[in-house]
């Protein structure tokens, strides 16, 4: 095998873990279709139930990261792989909302340590000219694990409406939860067969293995470039640790560290705040908004992932060509423009029962008793927010998420084509900029000695702000409706982009130790 193949299938194998989360996030969109109803989950415990891996994650980031530079990247991902694979058994046989949680917590810790040591693995054993390429395999594998994910609601979803004998209301979830499990023993075996980080190796002393690592990845060649870059590298270290720059949280604060802290820290919360997760973890639900049903928006979250597959690939092939900083900017253009057109066509929807549609839903759904909903035939509704609270009134709240998707699909006039272009148009910006390019640039922003605590500290930041973000949607979209939620969505990305317009280096083409020369002074 080549030394690019061999590169190649450890990125590919490194990366599992963000498969697991693209799957993880995707699948829960499905899930709460199903499993809010089981537990009669208000918006607070929804909320929670998605968002509770995440919270999580946020500290795992926090510890995983300097822990890594502690042991090495490879004995906490075969950690991780475990976990993975605990929390998807403990998710299909949940027997409460808490047990529930906690299955998806043991998860949250496993993909927020993943997010952080996988990218940065990989940039330790990559060379300048492929690291972007590289470190994308990473955001690859998660939307490959979101598109995965989607196709498996649709096709459980499927089966369950098609009578499938094994498929019953009170099951399903577990099944498309349960399937978590395969994939999860995949990366764990796999990963005995990676290699520990070369340049990890040379920072604890390690020099021959290191440099056999190398020599089998690169070539003899390439690896005595690679290693003399290191070893320049870590002269510097010692220089800079014998004057008082130690491995420490107090070092993130130095002044020699602010330009590069600051621009990760911006990236690493524009990525979340823009909506990202709030889109996947609640596809279904947005598109069940515009009155499509609830096949048809299971589809669409196929769809919605298979885009973001498609431009993935697109910055897989850019970014080592055109650099990060062009495609960061126009992604952000593109995802501001997105979200205020999802935001205009649900500010225009207006929400209308007639008599004939209420005979309908009387009929196909149990949980609307005759005559409850007459005193609102004929009203017109603007606001998506009042039409809610009026059926919620009328039918009481388990009722009304029991059969909501059918009633918006009656009520409402929406152009949803110019909602369901905005979201896939969105998906399309954020998979070839904010996606691939944060993770890229947070591997190589930072040197050796404190790579692992500065993503890790990024990284709790970042998962912060994305706990924040799909803890509040539900309630955003009950309370503010939908126009609002992605109104706020679309001036985060605006001022985001102005923000970066300014201040956004280029990385593309320099080393490890180039980049920490450039940029560190």
């Amino acid at each position: 095998m080549s030394s690019s193949k061999n590169i190649i299938g450890l990125a590919a194998i490194l990366s599992l873990g963000g498969f697991l989360f693209g799957f993880d996030a995707g699948i829960i969109s499905g899930v709460m279709e199903y499993a809010g109803s089981y537990f009669t989950l208000n918006d607070t415990q929804n909320g929670w139930a998605v968002s509770c891996p995440t919270f999580v994650a946020m500290f795992a980031m926090l510890i995983a990261g300097k822990l890594s530079d502690a042991v090495g990247r490879k004995p906490i991902l075969i950690v991780v792989a475990f976990l993975y694979a605990v929390s998807a058994l403990l998710s299909a046989i949940a027997w409460s909302y808490a047990s529930l949680c906690f299955a998806r917590m043991v998860g949250g810790f496993a993909f927020g340590a993943a997010l952080i040591l996988a990218p940065t693995y990989i940039a330790e054993i990559s060379t300048a000219a492929h690291r972007g390429r590289l470190v994308s395999i990473q955001q690859l594998n998660i939307v490959l694990g979101f598109f995965a994910a989607f196709l498996s609601n649709l096709i459980f979803n499927q089966w369950f409406q098609g009578g499938a004998s094994f498929l019953n209301a009170e099951n399903v979830w577990r099944w498309m939860l349960g399937v978590e499990l395969l994939p999860a023993l995949f990366y764990f075996i796999f990963l005995f067969a990676v290699p520990r980080s070369p340049r990890w190796l040379f920072s604890k002393g390690r020099f021959e293995e290191g440099k056999a690592v190398l020599v089998k990845l690169h070539g003899e060649k390439i690896a005595e470039e690679e290693i003399q870059a290191i070893q320049e590298s870590l002269n510097k270290e010692q220089n800079l640790e014998k004057n008082s720059l130690g491995r420490s949280f107090k070092q993130l604060l130095h002044p020699s560290l602010r330009y590069i802290l600051g621009i990760g820290l911006l990236i690493g919360i524009l990525q979340q705040a823009t909506g990202i997760n709030a889109v996947y973890f609640y596809a279904t639900t947005i598109f069940k908004q515009t009155g499509i049903g609830v096949s048809a928006a299971f589809f669409s979250g196929v769809l919605l992932s298979f885009t973001s597959v498609v431009f993935t690939l697109v910055a897989m092939a850019t970014i080592d060509r055109f650099g990060r900083r062009p495609l960061l900017l126009a992604g952000m253009a593109g995802i501001a423009i997105s979200m205020l057109a999802c935001s205009y066509g649900f500010y225009g929807a207006t929400y209308q029962l007639t008599n004939e549609d209420i005979a309908v839903l009387e009929k196909d759904n149990e949980s609307i008793e005759s005559g409850v909903l007459l005193p609102v035939a004929g009203k017109i509704f603007n606001s998506d927010v009042e039409f809610r609270s009026q059926m919620k009134e009328a039918l009481g709240d388990d009722n009304f998420q029991k059969s909501d998707g059918a009633i918006l699909e009656a009520a409402i006039e929406i152009n949803a084509m110019l909602v369901l272009l905005g979201v896939l148009g969105f998906i399309a910006c954020f998979a070839f900029s904010l996606g691939p390019v944060m993770w890229v640039m947070l591997s190589e922003l930072y040197p050796n000695r404190i790579r692992g605590l500065a993503i890790g500290c990024i990284g709790f930041v970042n998962s912060f702000t994305s706990w924040l973000v799909t803890q509040i949607f539900p309630w955003e979209l009950t309370n503010l409706g939908n126009g609002s939620s992605f109104l706020i969505f679309g001036v985060i990305a605006s001022v985001g982009f102005f923000m970066l317009l300014k201040s956004l280096p280029e990385t593309k083409g320099k080393s490890l130790e180039q980049i920490e020369a450039e940029f560190i002074k």
